[in-house]
């Protein structure tokens, strides 16, 4: 193939290789560095982006390309975007010890960061700083793992960390204004995905401000659409109800 002309070569050394087992066969895709992990975390949506060509390979290095019976025997199909996808999605990504100590490094500050900006100490009100969060993980001896994204870890992440510290996402301050024919009932439905009731005023219509956890609110924001037929409406005040300042732990 005329990809592996010597013109070319050079492009395929910047290569990150995903192989896959299947049908007691070994097949390889070509794909850009640091692609394959925002393709899998869902950040990279383009496979042309993370694909450096739609081929299948027995070997990439050596350019040995896959038999079209091969394929089809262990995949079902012979569509080789297709092909491609699963192997993106299932197979395992080939790089070196020095890399894969780096990516996990990188995804361990990343896993701290995003539970640094959605959490809170409870009794303060106030976030953690990622340092602390990262020296909280080394605490509880907390194992990245390549294969996962880094938000769904780092919601395991907190639910670990709630067993040793005092940690909990930070409320969301939303103000829901509902017709009054509804207000009353759908307050009933309401009461209990909210955490703190802020301020309530009933005239015309139900208006209130309250504070409720992050995990909650699709199903606020579904039970307000479909019980006031789009009459009601929702707005986020606040994604993150906080104290200034970062909290400290001696």
């Amino acid at each position: 193939m005329s990809i592996f002309t010597p013109t070319n070569q050079i492009r395929l050394t910047n290569v990150a290789v995903v192989r896959m087992k299947k049908g007691g066969k070994r097949f390889e895709i070509a794909c850009y560095k640091n692609k394959v992990m925002s393709w899998r975390s869902g950040a990279e949506k383009d496979l042309d982006e993370v694909l450096q060509t739609h081929t299948v390979f027995t070997n990439v290095s050596k350019g040995q390309v896959a038999k079209k019976d091969d394929l089809s025997k262990s995949f079902g199909t012979e569509d080789l975007t297709e092909i491609c996808k699963q192997i993106l999605a299932k197979g395992e990504l080939q790089v070196s010890d020095k890399e894969r100590q780096s990516q996990l490094e990188q995804m361990f500050r990343d896993i701290a960061t995003i539970v640094a900006e959605k959490c809170v100490n409870p009794e303060t009100k106030r976030p953690y700083t990622v340092s602390l969060i990262e020296r909280a993980m080394k605490d509880i001896h907390y194992s990245v793992k390549a294969s996962k994204s880094t938000k769904q870890q780092a919601l395991e992440v907190i639910r670990q960390l709630k067993e040793s510290m005092q940690i909990q996402r930070a409320h969301m301050r939303l103000r829901f204004i509902l017709p009054a024919k509804e207000g009353k009932r759908l307050k009933e439905k309401l009461k209990p995905l909210m955490k703190v009731v802020e301020s309530e005023d009933f005239d015309d219509q139900l208006e209130m401000v309250c504070l409720i956890d992050p995990g909650c609110f699709r199903e606020i924001d579904e039970l307000i659409r479909c019980e006031t037929k789009g009459k009601g409406s929702l707005e986020v005040l606040s994604l993150k109800d906080v104290e200034e300042g970062d909290e400290k732990l001696e």
